[in-house]
């Protein structure tokens, strides 16, 4: 069982919450075969965890009842504006059915004025033009799974076969292309492709893209070592750098996810990436039978904070529990203090933090490899944004909300 809900307005808890209005879950991402996925990536962070509360159930699919449930509760919740997020695993495993009866609730569902959007992160090997006609025709949002040209990518990514993909997911990517319907690319940065940020950029431009988001790889071994696939800071910061010399000509007609991030953060919003929020409670996990974490990376059961199934939406948001986990991103670090950068940073990413020691104490993985980056992108990216609003801003008056 979780703790008593965060205390009602004026009351003091034992964690130190002030009282105030707890944060609103702004998207929900929604799990519906959980883990269950068509490959065999080996850098899967999914795959043989000790601490996944559902590695001992093979098949694992919402049902209606629960995505019903789902929607209901959450267009309650959100209005006006609903977000729908689709992850796996592999989330096409659920079926066109299952997605075409949730297109059908939401409008059912919906109230007047309500704006509803829905995106799915896909390894775009089931995609066929009947799913296209859905994704089209309610203007979905995907993300494509590529880690760049077919021996890079294979090197990683490959079937239950052990077989690579490449192939597959390119004749995805050009029905999709053929079918016009919008999406990104997905790279995970590994030691296949860290040191190739020119032929990466120059591949996926070849390709037509114009949206490409870079997730950079770590995963540790017990001891806190680095597993093999897993790149340095120093190697992500080159890269990153390398990467801006080649994006900056082309800003205005490619975009890359994190110099948007960072763009908007110099701009006085507040970022995209929850990495560069101040605290972590933008969004939930919903699991296929309807438990709720408050991030994909902590899918635990300590983390657990209800299932939509009994409890609310705000219920869930009141929980100490994720109060406890928003709260982890900002565990103080005397570098991170004094760092010039820690108005963008917001002391990273507690995934990066917690992975090689199991310690929210610690400073984020890659923090090296941000201040590499932030270095040679804030200035160019704050003219750029002046010019946009015609007004200046400093990273020390941003803030997040």
């Amino acid at each position: 069982m979780d703790g008593p809900l965060i205390p009602i307005l004026g009351q003091q808890s034992p964690g130190g919450w002030d009282g105030g209005p707890p944060p609103r879950i702004t998207s929900v991402l929604i799990k519906p075969v959980s883990a269950v996925c068509n490959l065999d990536c080996a850098y899967c962070f999914y795959l043989d965890r000790e601490a996944d509360p559902y590695k001992e159930l093979p098949g694992r699919r919402m049902t209606l009842e629960t995505l019903e449930r789902l929607v209901d509760a959450y267009l309650f919740y959100s209005y006006p504006d609903s977000v729908f997020a689709f992850q796996g695993g592999e989330p096409t495993l659920a079926g066109l059915a299952f997605f075409e009866k949730l297109v059908r609730l939401q409008m059912d569902r919906g109230r007047p004025g309500q704006n509803i959007g829905n995106s799915l992160q896909t390894n775009a090997i089931l995609i066929d033009e009947s799913w296209c006609d859905l994704f089209r025709s309610y203007n979905w949002l995907l993300g494509v799974s590529l880690d760049g040209p077919e021996d890079v990518h294979d090197l990683y990514r490959v079937n239950k076969s052990g077989r690579g993909t490449w192939r597959q997911v390119i004749k995805g990517v050009e029905i999709l292309q053929k079918q016009r319907v919008e999406f990104n690319i997905l790279c995970v940065l590994s030691q296949a492709n860290v040191e190739q940020p020119r032929e990466l950029y120059r591949f996926f431009r070849g390709l037509g893209i114009d949206n490409v988001q870079y997730i950079p790889l770590a995963e540790f071994q017990p001891d806190g070592s680095p597993m093999p696939f897993t790149i340095t800071p120093a190697q992500y910061g080159r890269f990153l750098c390398e990467t801006f010399e080649l994006w900056w000509p082309d800003r205005r007609k490619f975009r890359i996810r994190f110099f948007d991030n960072a763009a908007e953060a110099l701009a006085g919003l507040k970022p995209g990436s929850c990495t560069l929020h101040e605290t972590c409670d933008s969004y939930v996990v919903i699991e296929y039978n309807g438990d709720v974490y408050p991030c994909d990376f902590f899918v635990e059961s300590s983390w657990r904070l209800g299932n939509i199934m009994v409890d609310s939406f705000s219920e869930i948001a009141r929980r100490r529990r994720r109060y406890e986990f928003a709260r982890v991103k900002m565990i103080p670090r005397a570098e991170c203090a004094n760092c010039e950068w820690r108005s963008i940073c917001r002391q990273g990413c507690p995934k990066f933090r917690h992975g090689p020691h199991r310690r929210f104490e610690d400073l984020d993985y890659f923090c090296e490899a941000y201040k590499m980056i932030y270095a040679r992108c804030t200035e160019p990216l704050r003219r750029e944004v002046e010019k946009l609003l015609g007004r200046r801003e400093t990273a020390a008056t941003l803030s997040p909300y």
